[in-house]
């Protein structure tokens, strides 16, 4: 199935392999925390140097000689992080960091060794980024009936500010409704009933699907509806009097655009100065890894475009080949377009 870099987050929830190059690029709020080479897919691809990406979301591993064999492991999806001995294809008897994940009923094992001497950043940032997100759930899930309420007040998040908090607000998920607030954040929007605060919903913007109004049997309602990976809850929500809803809807909707574009997913990490902090260089580089580097030949060869056009060179047999074929530029032979070029 295709993968949107819009819409429902689906980078930290699944394992996929050998993914089209778009697919590992950032999506918007994705965030790079290290980039470690080389590195060894010791159980997967023993022998082959690669590079490690660790985001927000998920760990990449790609092949340096052909970045067309990957891995994109969601931390979603990492069960345990562990280290053991392993026999690596480059280094021999060594430690290695393992990484056991689940995704669609099935469990895969990861094993990575760092190649370069005395380093053990793959450890560090893996399973640093990886506490980071466990602990920010918050940011990216639907919550019910949640402890983020205290006496009347909403729990903050790091870095999360309050825009707007309106009382008398009616939740319309029970035949008469109940009362309660609604709090907008630059994160979520969240609900609780005033007689009991535990009755509540926390929904991030990123598990929304849209805002409107729609009319219900109670009259106008604004209508918050989620996404099928948060539930695809559809919500009513109705205010008194009916005015204050358009003015609400489209303050929310406001909100919902701009954290679409610039996304805060939460995930935050405090650096060792041992760590080196990725640069904007190396966000690039991630950008770029399409560049099929080592597996074109020594050279890009552009075959003429004026086939059919009067002045189109004629066609000289190869015996190389045996047929006809387009005459080749200087500097130019068939072996060498045929050949692999091997990484330096």
């Amino acid at each position: 199935m295709p993968k949107s870099k819009k819409g429902a987050i689906w980078e930290d929830k699944e394992v996929l392999f050998d993914l089209p190059f778009e697919y590992l690029k950032l999506r918007p709020g994705e965030r790079i925390f290290d980039r470690i080479e080389p590195i060894e897919d010791t159980k997967g691809n023993s022998g082959s140097k690669g590079r490690m990406v660790v985001t927000s979301l998920r760990v990449i591993w790609h092949s340096l000689k052909s970045p067309r064999i990957n891995l994109s492991i969601g931390l979603g999806c990492v069960i345990t992080t562990s280290t053991r001995t392993v026999s690596s294809g480059l280094r021999g008897t060594t430690q290695a960091l393992q990484l056991l994940a689940g995704c669609g009923g099935n469990q895969y094992e990861f094993v990575f060794t760092n190649l370069a001497p005395n380093c053990v950043r793959h450890y560090t940032s893996v399973i640093g980024v990886h506490k980071a997100y466990a602990g920010s759930k918050m940011f990216r899930e639907l919550k019910l009936r949640g402890a983020f309420i205290h006496n009347k007040q909403l729990r903050m998040l790091p870095s999360e500010t309050i825009c707007l908090q309106e009382s008398g607000i009616w939740n319309l998920s029970s035949e008469s409704g109940n009362l309660g607030q609604l709090v907008v954040t630059t994160v979520r929007v969240v609900w609780f009933a005033d007689l009991n605060d535990a009755f509540n919903i926390s929904m991030p913007y990123i598990t929304i699907e849209s805002i409107s109004i729609r009319d219900s049997k109670f009259g106008d309602a604004l209508v918050i509806v989620t996404r099928a990976a948060a539930g695809g809850y559809v919500l009513g929500f109705r205010a008194d009097p009916r005015e204050r809803l358009a003015g609400l809807a489209t303050e929310l909707q406001t909100l919902h655009q701009a954290y679409s574009e610039r996304p805060n997913l939460g995930v935050e990490m405090t650096w060792d100065t041992k760590v080196r902090k990725p640069t904007q260089s190396d966000i690039e580089e991630l950008e770029e890894i399409g560049d099929p580097r080592g597996e074109m030949g020594p050279a890009l060869y552009l075959a003429s475009q004026l086939a059919g056009k009067e002045d189109a060179k004629q066609p000289v047999y190869s015996s190389y080949l045996g047929l006809a074929i387009e005459p080749l530029k200087e500097g130019f032979s068939l072996k060498s377009l045929f050949e692999v070029q091997t990484s330096s």
